[in-house]
């Protein structure tokens, strides 16, 4: 009687893979017959590559299954939602100056002996600025004495030898010909004495413009040439602000235009910041500047005292009840990428929304929101730049 066959496999490692031995066994009849030889052979290259690789891949999934990263919620800064009413106020920063600003400068050319003011004096109407070298000036004047002095010489000459003829036309003795030629001489010789006249009065103004004086009381803020030096005619010297009214200059951005005319405004110093002034809007420039792109607005300061000098860096404040609510968020929660700002709100399950809003205006730190979110909506306020919309987060609340 056969006995079954039995088969073992055994596998060993070699250098890069397994070798195989086979034994296989008969057994012998019931005489008891001895057993076969075993035959052996070797498991081809590709079976033994694959077993390896095998192998290698359920190493390294057992190793990225204990070691694989648990996945957090990114944490945001949020904030809530606050609509409010109320006035609305923007500040604007800028210079005292006067209403009335006059550069002065001599009406004739000259070298400058004197400059007898300083930046910061005050002067009256009528107090000398600064004088000229007038020496030429006064030749002139000379001159033109001479020259009236010949002109009514030669005028009384013509008038006598007018009256002779005149006799003499009268009596018979001359003839109208030469009668008209001494009443042309008399005509011309007045008006030669006439423009001498005027030639005189001309170079005694001229004389009389080299005292360079104020033509008003006010405060010297600029001296704009020096003693020695030669100026041409109305080059100026030195600016001159008129007392009076008193003015904040301010550049307005082109989205403040109609505020300002409708604002109520008001004037805060520098130099002492308790203290108001109220102010009217009296000049809005009508063209931009080139360079700023910004509008130039003088606001008159009633009643300001000599606390307001000019120069000092004053704050204008434009204040203006809003209409509708608004929402003040920060500048760091709204972001634009070209189809208008936008919000990130974080919403009940912790995802983030992306939500277009309407901004009134913008602030120094904030921007003012009338539309798109809602009131205790919380919204992030940093990083909205690395975000996007559905990712989950955990929020952090700002403080106030």
């Amino acid at each position: 009687m056969t006995q079954p066959q039995r088969v073992s496999l055994r596998l060993k490692s070699d250098d890069f893979g397994f070798s195989s031995v086979i034994s296989h066994h008969n057994a012998s009849n019931a005489a008891g017959a001895s057993a076969a030889p075993q035959r052996k052979f070797r498991v081809p290259a590709v079976w033994r590559r694959l077993v390896a690789a095998l192998g290698a891949s359920l190493l390294l999934a057992a190793c990225q299954a204990e070691t694989a990263p648990v996945k957090s919620e990114r944490p945001v800064q949020v904030q809530r939602v606050a609509f409010e009413t109320g006035a609305t106020a923007r500040e604007f920063v800028g210079v005292v100056r006067a209403r009335y600003e006059t550069d002065l400068g001599f009406r004739v050319a000259g070298k400058i002996v004197t400059r007898v003011v300083s930046v910061g004096d005050r002067v009256q109407i009528g107090d000398v600025i600064a004088r000229l070298d007038a020496r030429d000036l006064e030749l002139q004047v000379e001159s033109a004495e001479a020259e009236l002095a010949a002109a009514t010489s030669n005028l009384t000459h013509a008038a006598a030898d007018l009256q002779r003829y005149a006799t003499l036309k009268s009596r018979g003795f001359a003839a109208v010909a030469d009668f008209d030629r001494k009443q042309a001489a008399n005509d011309e010789a007045e008006g030669r004495l006439t423009r001498a006249w005027r030639a005189l009065d001309l170079a005694r103004n001229q004389l009389a413009y080299t005292e360079l004086k104020s033509d008003a009381d006010g405060v010297i803020t600029a001296t704009l040439a020096e003693p020695g030096q030669v100026v041409a005619l109305g080059q100026p010297v030195a600016r001159l602000a008129h007392k009076g009214e008193k003015e904040a200059v301010v550049s307005l951005p082109e989205t403040w235009l109609g505020e300002a005319r409708e604002s109520k405004a008001t004037v805060r110093l520098w130099s002492n910041g308790d203290r108001r002034f109220q102010a009217r809007l009296r000049e809005l420039s009508p063209q931009a500047d080139q360079a700023t792109r910004t509008f130039a607005a003088r606001f008159t300061i009633l009643d300001a005292d000599d606390a307001v000098a000019f120069g000092m860096t004053a704050t204008v404040v434009l204040e203006r009840e809003r209409e509708t609510p608004v929402a003040r968020v920060p500048l760091a929660a709204v972001l634009n990428r070209g189809a208008g700002p936008m919000v990130y709100v974080v919403d009940d399950n912790g995802k983030l929304e992306q939500r277009p809003v309407t901004v009134a205006s913008f602030t120094g730190d904030g921007a003012l929101v009338t539309g798109g979110i809602s009131n205790g909506e919380r919204i992030v306020t940093l990083g909205v730049q690395a975000l996007e919309a559905g990712l989950r987060v955990r929020t952090i609340e700002a403080r106030p």
